[in-house]
């Protein structure tokens, strides 16, 4: 019974964590890494082929985005995680895959332009995409289910995302049981429009995020519709537009949430019906799983508003964008408007055009929602980049760059803590992951020196024996010389073949036991194949 850190070790994004119990092979969250590369990621310890289950926290591409690239390289069991999640896993991974997709076209129109040979392959296609998805399985939150023999699984509402969770997982072995809590990504308090965390009272082992574990976000309650109608004031005052760069799931609506409010209570009537545009088809899904999962994930006083017949997330002069035409549309209409967008970093998507036609105008505001990794376009931004590239070319900063102070999906350290301090007795170990390299070490002497709570930040490859109490393996993580930006890398035309070629010996250990008769026909038709590809 171990468990062995792979991913979000001393680094805030790539989410993944293995657990070995009896023979079975657990992954908890396969997530994709953003910004910049500190330390090499351990590879999985076992072929994707083997892995039997999948727990999954929440939707976010840096907990769920290398689900499809496991299902491609063989991964045919069962994904677990919440309804709401499943929802929006269905519309998430397959907008990643399109990205995937449309990146490798692009590259091999280059290619072609500079007579490179090389042709690149997406990390993975609608086709994995749609297979990982169809091994989603969706659990309701706070119902403890056994999953088989070895491994009993319960989801808690951590009010990150619409469906986000904690797992409570019991793990079992030669008679003996150890309960993990791993916290996924813990959600702020008074979030608008989802539920505040609940916490969980025992465990032996906990796996506690620190994305924000060294702040505060603020120390008094912002009045953030009042802050935002400011923003739109001031700026459409100087003739010029709001962007606002954003996740498309999760802080998007809460956008939506803000500006109805503004609507609604007359806070800028004398602006008119001002135009409101959500240009990410994404995020227009997302919207409608939203709605979906009102009474399931929505606070208190969202929900009074649906108890009246108000949609929280519609109001007038919203416009949704699906179509590149569309999206083209809103740059060549002079009137002043709010622009959501996506991603919420600058990385990819639509956002980067709306940037490339407004961070030089000086009328013009660009807002900043969220966190913002180290090494992206956004990051750059709000730093003070004088000029940023786009498409190749060199673009002025001229607009004003702002932040909408404590607006975040993420608890801070007051926050973290008290998730922390639900627990009623003390577990005996507390793993620090999901937090920038220094934060991990500084919240987890804080949680140590302040509340006694005996804790460890692992590095990629970090191993311990939840039987024996000990750490099998201790690593110090590889450092990647220059801090290079993680690039979604693609895997090569052999590479697949060596994944199919591993998927088949795993299918061939599966029929172990079968009927001779069927066994020899399996023989045949592999062999069969080998002469016809052997050269």
């Amino acid at each position: 019974m171990k468990i062995t850190f792979l991913g979000a070790a001393h680094e805030v994004t790539g989410s993944c964590h293995y657990l070995e119990v009896g023979d079975k092979h657990i992954l908890v969250d396969y997530g994709m890494e953003q910004g910049i590369n500190i330390y090499e990621n351990e590879p999985l310890p076992v072929e994707e082929s083997m892995i039997d289950y999948v727990l999954l926290t929440h939707a976010h591409i840096d907990h769920s985005g290398l689900l499809p690239l496991l299902y491609s390289k063989g991964f045919r069991g069962s994904i677990y995680a919440t309804d709401a999640t499943v929802d929006l896993c269905s519309i998430m991974l397959r907008d990643s895959a399109h990205i995937q997709m449309a990146e490798a076209e692009w590259r091999n129109r280059k290619a072609k332009r500079s007579s490179d040979v090389d042709e690149y392959v997406p990390l993975y296609n609608m086709e994995d995409a749609d297979g990982a998805i169809k091994c989603l399985v969706p659990i309701h939150y706070g119902k403890k289910i056994k999953i088989c023999p070895e491994l009993s699984v319960r989801f808690t509402d951590v009010g990150h995302l619409l469906g986000s969770a904690a797992i409570e997982v019991w793990l079992t072995e030669d008679g003996v049981t150890k309960k993990l809590v791993f916290s996924g990504d813990i959600g702020n308090d008074n979030l608008p429009l989802i539920r505040d965390f609940e916490t969980i009272e025992e465990a032996d082992y906990v796996l506690c995020e620190s994305t924000y574990g060294d702040r505060l976000h603020v120390r008094e309650r912002v009045d953030y519709v009042s802050e935002l109608a400011q923003i739109i004031r001031d700026t459409f005052a100087k003739g010029g537009n709001v962007v606002i760069p954003s996740f498309a799931v999760g802080r998007t609506q809460e956008l939506l949430y803000f500006i109805r409010q503004i609507k609604a209570n007359h806070m800028l009537d004398d602006l008119g019906d001002f135009p409101v545009y959500v240009d990410s088809p994404l995020a227009v899904e997302a919207t409608g799983v939203f709605n979906k999962n009102v009474y399931d994930c929505f606070s208190d006083e969202a929900l009074e508003l649906v108890k009246k017949g108000i949609n929280p997330l519609v109001f007038t002069g919203l416009n949704l964008s699906i179509t590149s035409d569309e999206s083209k549309a809103i740059n060549f209409d002079n009137e002043p408007k709010v622009i959501i967008s996506a991603s919420g970093m600058c990385e990819a998507g639509r956002i980067r055009h709306h940037l490339k036609h407004n961070l030089w105008r000086e009328e013009c505001t660009i807002l900043f929602v969220g966190y913002q990794a180290v090494g992206t376009l956004g990051r750059s931004i709000v730093e003070g980049a004088k000029e940023v590239k786009l498409f190749g070319e060199p673009i002025e900063v001229r607009a004003k760059i702002m932040k909408l102070e404590g607006v975040s999906g993420h608890a801070d350290k007051a926050g973290l803590t008290k998730w922390m301090l639900g627990f009623k007795s003390d577990p005996k170990m507390v793993f620090i992951v999901h937090g920038d390299d220094s934060v991990t070490d500084t919240f987890a002497q804080y949680l140590h020196d302040e509340h006694g709570f005996n804790t460890y930040a692992p590095f990629s490859g970090t191993r311990y024996d939840l039987i024996a109490d000990e750490f099998e393996v201790e690593t110090n993580g590889v450092r990647i010389e220059g801090a290079k930006k993680k690039i979604r890398t693609a895997s090569t035309v052999f590479e697949r073949l060596l994944a199919a070629g591993q998927r088949l010996l795993a299918v061939i250990n599966h029929n172990e036991g079968g009927a001779n008769k069927d066994l020899a026909k399996f023989a045949d038709q592999i062999n069969s194949l080998c002469d016809k590809w052997d050269r």
